[in-house]
């Protein structure tokens, strides 16, 4: 296993009935100097509660949404919360945004998915404008403010951290021109290196460097310590690839096609209809192993180290294990 120090993020569940085990793991992760904290928010627990009490409970691991949406609060407010968050932690919040896709958007939050590309544009350029506490006026195709008034939070960083996830070339260029981080999704392995140039070649053609973007690996090595395992874990994975191909919006759909599964995700879409999650999952089985990596700690760092040869700067890591000291131990040893 290679010596050199990776910059590895780890996903941390929040529920506060289990308030103890985030926490817990949350200042191993600090100590054995994982890079990134990120808390994930869906239909749940709320993120910024939990970025909260990292920003508290951790010294040195920077702190990120993955992902918050850009439709369900206004950009004003996103300011105010990861601000708040940022002044908290001392300066350490990566913003990860996203648009979501229309099921979330709309049949939790019951607001329209229009213009999506659009509302993330705005997103940033507001939520840098709050940032920065001076007054400013904006007139975007969604959202008008005149004189706005100045926030009262004070962020620790100068600028705001920025990263978006996005899926279709359109807004990817939009990512590699606005952004300071993408975090992609459901590229095969064997295409994560020309995604990377590409995203490097529209950084330098909107005038920037070709560093200006880091790049989050677009899936989630997990390390399986229990060998009994492997086979489950491969199975809810490919579950999980399935339900994105189908059920998840035409984003996730279109994404597979642009990746070259087109015939696949045809096959998953009638074999969900006639047999449901069962019967697609037998199908998504056939390219999962495309997609990230899962399998031993030796097996998982190569896949890191070849991945930073692709060009990405972070790496999602799981480890699949209840025991915290496993959990850490796996991770200090994948971090080198």
């Amino acid at each position: 296993m290679t010596t050199a120090r990776r910059r590895i993020s780890v996903n941390l569940p929040w529920n506060p009935d289990f308030v103890d085990t985030f926490i817990a793991r949350a200042r191993l992760a600090d100590e054995i100097g994982i890079d990134t904290i990120s808390v994930l928010e869906g239909y749940g627990h709320d993120a910024f509660t939990g970025m909260a009490l990292l920003a508290y409970e951790t010294k040195n691991a920077r702190i990120a949404s993955s992902i918050v949406n850009v439709f369900s609060r206004t950009p004003a407010t996103l300011a105010q919360s990861f601000g708040t968050v940022d002044q908290l932690s001392g300066g350490r919040v990566i913003i990860g945004l996203g648009a979501s896709a229309p099921g979330a958007i709309e049949r939790f939050h019951g607001v329209p998915f229009e213009r999506p590309f659009a509302r993330i544009r705005e997103a940033v350029e507001l939520i840098r404008l709050y940032w920065s506490r001076e007054r400013f006026t904006y007139d975007g195709p969604t959202i008008h403010v005149e004189r706005a008034l100045v926030s009262g939070m004070i962020p620790g960083q100068p600028t705001a951290r920025i990263h978006l996830a996005t899926l279709n070339p359109t807004s990817v260029k939009m990512t590699a021109e606005i952004a300071d981080g993408w975090m992609p999704t459901w590229i095969p392995n064997d295409r994560v290196a020309e995604s990377v140039q590409q995203v490097k070649q529209w950084s330098l053609d909107a005038g920037r460097s070709a560093d200006a973007v880091e790049v989050r690996s677009p899936g989630s090595a997990t390390v399986v310590l229990d060998s009994d395992k492997q086979a489950e874990i491969d199975r809810g994975f490919a579950q999980g690839l399935a339900f994105f191909a189908v059920r998840n919006g035409p984003g996730y759909f279109h994404q597979f096609e642009r990746q070259g599964f087109a015939e696949q995700v045809a096959a998953m879409r009638e074999a969900w209809q006639s047999g449901g999650v069962g019967a697609a999952t037998e199908i998504a089985m056939e390219i999962a192993s495309r997609f990230s990596r899962r399998g031993s700690l030796e097996e998982c760092a190569a896949h890191l180290d070849e991945q930073t040869s692709h060009g990405v700067d972070l790496h999602q890591v799981t480890v699949d294990t209840d025991d915290d000291q496993r959990w850490a131990d796996a991770l200090a040893e994948l971090v080198g």
